[in-house]
C-alpha cells in the first residue's frame, strides 16, 4: 500500500499533483487543511474546539493535528497522499509513529524543487486568479522564509532514511507529474 508525502513550498504545485496523483494510484488526500475544515463543516466536538482556536486568530496545535491524521490513517484502506503534513521534523517522527501503530511505513516524500522566484511569480499569479488576500509579495515572501526556516529541514530527516526524491518541479505540468510517477515507481 502507498503511503506518499508530496512536499514542497508554498506555490510548488503540490494541490496540482496531488490531483493528478491521487487520481492515478486511487489514494485517499489527506490535506491538513482539508481535515480542519471538514471537522469544522461536520460540528464534531473537535471541529468545534478546531473553529474556536481558528476564530481567535490562533494556529491549530500538533496535538490536534496529529489527532485528525491518525483519525484518517486508521480509516484508510488504499494508501494515502499526505498534502501539507508533516510540516516540521516533529511531525514526521510522530507520522512514523502513527503510520507503524497501523502497520504502515512511508513508501517516500517526493519534494518538488521550484527556484524562489518562480514560487513567487506563481502565488503572485495565483492572487489574480483567486483573490487570495494572503498571496501580496510581502506575505508570501514571508510564508517563504517560514517554509525555509520550519519546514524545509523535513526533506532533510528524509533524506537521512533514503525516503526524499527530489523532482525539478518547474516546467510543464504532465512532464512533473510523469517524473513524479517515475520516482514512486523505483518506491514501490
Amino acid at each position: 500500500m502507498l503511503n506518499i508525502i508530496l512536499f514542497g513550498a508554498p506555490g510548488a504545485g503540490k494541490g496540482t499533483q496531488s490531483d493528478l496523483l491521487v487520481e492515478k494510484y486511487n489514494l485517499n488526500h489527506i490535506s491538513t487543511g482539508d481535515l480542519l475544515r471538514k471537522e469544522i463543516a461536520d460540528q464534531t466536538e473537535l471541529g468545534k474546539r478546531i473553529k474556536n482556536i481558528m476564530d481567535s486568530g490562533s494556529l491549530v496545535s500538533d496535538d490536534i493535528v496529529v489527532e485528525m491524521i491518525d483519525n484518517a490513517i486508521a480509516k484508510d484502506t488504499q494508501g494515502i497522499l499526505f498534502d501539507g503534513f508533516p510540516r516540521n521534523v516533529a511531525q514526521a517522527e510522530t507520522l512514523e509513529k502513527l503510520l507503524a501503530k497501523h502497520g504502515r511505513k512511508l513508501t517516500c516524500m517526493v519534494s518538488l524543487d521550484v527556484p524562489r522566484e518562480e514560487l513567487i511569480r506563481r502565488m503572485l499569479e495565483r492572487a489574480k486568479v483567486s483573490g487570495r488576500s494572503d498571496d501580496n509579495e510581502e506575505t508570501i515572501k514571508n510564508r517563504l522564509k517560514e517554509y525555509e526556516a520550519k519546514t524545509l529541514p523535513v526533506a532533510s530527516y528524509y533524506e537521512s532514511k533514503g525516503l526524499h526524491v527530489k523532482v525539478n518541479g518547474f516546467g510543464d505540468i504532465h512532464d512533473i507529474s510523469n517524473a513524479i510517477i517515475a520516482a514512486i515507481e523505483k518506491r514501490k
